[in-house]
Parts: C-alpha cells; structure tokens; sequence
C-alpha cells in the first residue's frame, strides 16, 4: 500500500497535468500485465492489440534498451516520467541530461547507489547509464523514439483526445464535488479517507506531500498508480484515465439523429459535459438527456467515459466533423 499523506497546504495545491506525456507513455506500454479495458467493447481495445505487439519478439528487439528499464516487475525509473516536458523530444532531452548520480538512483543499481529498489536485474546498459555512459545515452534516446515512431505515434491522437476527456472529467469532478470528489474517483480500488490518498500497491511507503502539492497525470497505459517523489516539487502521480467506451460507427445509425433537440444536444458537447450538466445546458429531464446521450453514442459521434456513478460525454473527430460540415 501507498499512503500520500496531504497536508492543507497540498490540498489547495492539486494540479491535472494538460495532457498526456508521450515519453512515460511509450515506457509504460512496454510495462507486463493486463490492461484495462473498457466493458461492452465489441473489438480488441487499442490498448490490448498494443501490448500484445509490443512484447513479443520483434516489439522487444524495436524498443531496444527501453525494454529492458521497465519490463521488470513493472518498475519504471523516474527519469522517463518527465512531466514538465513540452511534447516527445523535449521529454528524450531531459532524460538524456539527467544527471548520472540521479541515473543510478532512479535504476537503483545497488553498487551504485547502495539500495536495491530499482531493477531486480540490471542489464550492461543500464549499468553503462549509471556509470554515465554517452554511448547508452545515445542508444536510450535512440531506442525510445523508434519505439515511439513505431508503436505510439499511430495512436497517439486518440491517446491525447482520451486524455483531454479525462482532464475534463477531473475538472468536472473537482466543480461539482470538490477535492474530495475529485480524490475519490480516481481509481475504483483507491480509497481517500483526508487526509491520506490509499493506493494499492505489492510495497508499502508512506509518502508525504510536504506542502508541495500532487500533479495527476493521466497515462492510456498505466494498470495501477505510478508515484514519482519529487523532494524540490510537487509530487508525481501517474494514473490510469478513463477511456471512451467503444462504439461501432454505423452510418445507419445517424439516421436516429433527426430533430431539433438532439442537434442542439450534440452542439452543446463541443464543451463535455455530464448528463446532468448536458440536461441543464439543454432544458430537458435528466433522463431525456441520458437517452440523447446514449443514441449520438451509438451513431459514433460522441464518447462516454465512466468513473463511479460520475459520467462524462465529449464530441468523437465525427462528432466534429458533422457540426463543422465536413
């Protein structure tokens, strides 16, 4: 278990980071395990297809020295986070500029550092980067983008579109209920009992935010919470976003689409909205609103995503494109 214990200082210090980090999200999609995946999905989620290709042989071999700093136990070094980083490049930048001593730290290569709570089994390239080797530097920030070109980028729009979404849902939560709204529907497993955020985890650490705040960071890929401790700023918490539920495009289905109210309703969601946000915006019932919801769903024109009995619809590129007229 990891208990991040908040002071009020950090209580009125939580920040949503503005979008995904395409650095820690190229690591963590080559982290084991099962993903999570929406309920109901007709197909192979995105998310499955990815990690099936990205750890067999030819997916391994592409991600290089990368694979090999996070595919153990799940352990990812904080140097890959990075979630100050500007877009994909500046993120390889700074990980390629920290410092050595911070490296070894991060690995947790024993001799190094003289702990053992990084790698249970440290490859020659990750003993080369504690030492300060340039070469696996190089090869790191080499490895890294190929697998990044290879694998993320294909679905790195719809990772940032899903990410937005979230941002909106946290926002949302944290309007409507508060910080206590907001901590509480971050993970179904995760329990905030103020002034301490409970996440499950195979060790045990007791965190505390020191009056620096909490920065949330939404990852399409994380299975569970990732914490990076940050003694000179906030610390970092990784967590998994919620994702859209799937739908299946079918043209006929715009044909339900007919009637002034709808058409207003789907306009209204170029700003996301809860049901009962989108039932206040358009003057109707709660459950008119549900319905409407629920039939631009399944024309494929907008997304749900679902954290607890808290709901949040936004516009699909088709959605967009349809109000545009294109």
């Amino acid at each position: 278990m990891i208990r991040l214990h908040f002071t009020a200082a950090d209580l009125r210090q939580i920040t949503l980071a503005p979008a995904a980090n395409a650095l820690s999200e190229t690591a963590l999609s080559l982290r084991p395990g099962r993903p999570q995946v929406p309920r109901g999905a007709a197909m192979p989620h995105p998310v499955v297809e990815h990690r099936r290709r990205s750890q067999d042989a030819s997916g391994t071999a592409r991600a290089g020295v990368l694979s090999g700093l996070v595919a153990e136990r799940g352990f990812v070094p904080d140097f890959l986070l990075q979630p100050a980083a500007h877009d994909f490049e500046d993120a390889l930048d700074l990980a390629a500029a920290t410092p050595t001593a911070r490296l070894a730290i991060d690995l947790g290569i024993p001799d190094a550092c003289g702990w053992n709570g990084g790698l249970a089994h440290p490859g020659r390239c990750a003993h080369e980067l504690a030492q300060g080797s340039p070469a696996a530097r190089r090869a790191l920030v080499n490895d890294a983008r190929r697998h990044f070109d290879a694998s993320i980028g294909p679905l790195w729009p719809r990772i940032r579109r899903d990410a937005l979404t979230d941002r909106a849902l946290r926002a949302e939560m944290l309007l409507r209920g508060g910080v206590d709204a907001l901590l509480t529907t971050l993970g179904t497993t995760w329990r905030w009992q103020p002034p301490t955020l409970h996440l499950p985890s195979s060790s045990t650490y007791d965190i505390p935010l020191c009056g620096r705040g909490l920065l949330l960071v939404p990852s399409w890929f994380a299975g569970g919470p990732l914490v990076m401790y940050r003694p000179e700023a906030a610390t970092v918490l990784v967590y998994p976003m919620c994702r859209g539920e799937g739908t299946d495009h079918r043209p006929e289905a715009l044909g339900a689409l007919l009637g002034r109210t709808r058409a207003k309703v789907l306009a209204l969601l170029r700003t996301p909205a809860t049901t009962t946000a989108l039932a206040d915006r358009a003057g109707v019932s709660l459950a008119a609103a549900s319905q409407h919801a629920a039939v631009l769903r399944g024309a494929g024109l907008i997304d749900t995503v679902r954290t607890g009995t808290a709901v949040l619809h936004s516009l699909t590129p088709l959605g967009h494109s349809l109000l545009a007229g294109t």
